[in-house]
């Protein structure tokens, strides 16, 4: 479901929780163009898990495959310029 920011501002946000609930999100729009997304926070949870879990995949195959450098905290930050 689509959203403008206008109709946001005027309906409120009970207008928005009706439309989750119909919609399970809602996209708010800009001048026309989607610019945000309203999810209930158990999708957003979700999503932020996958991700979570995805990182985790891609760290596990850089480290099987040889791809991390061995240095200790201080030459980490020096590098980081911290």
């Amino acid at each position: 479901m689509v959203l403008s920011a206008n109709d946001l501002k005027t309906k409120g946000i009970s207008f928005v929780e009706k439309l989750i609930k119909k919609y399970n999100e809602v996209f708010i729009t800009v001048r026309g163009k989607k610019k945000f997304v309203i999810l209930p926070i158990e999708e957003y949870e979700k999503l932020k898990e996958a991700e979570l879990e995805k990182i985790i995949r891609e760290a596990e195959e850089d480290y099987e495959k040889g791809r991390y450098i061995k240095e200790t905290a201080e030459e980490h930050f020096k590098k980081l310029g911290i």
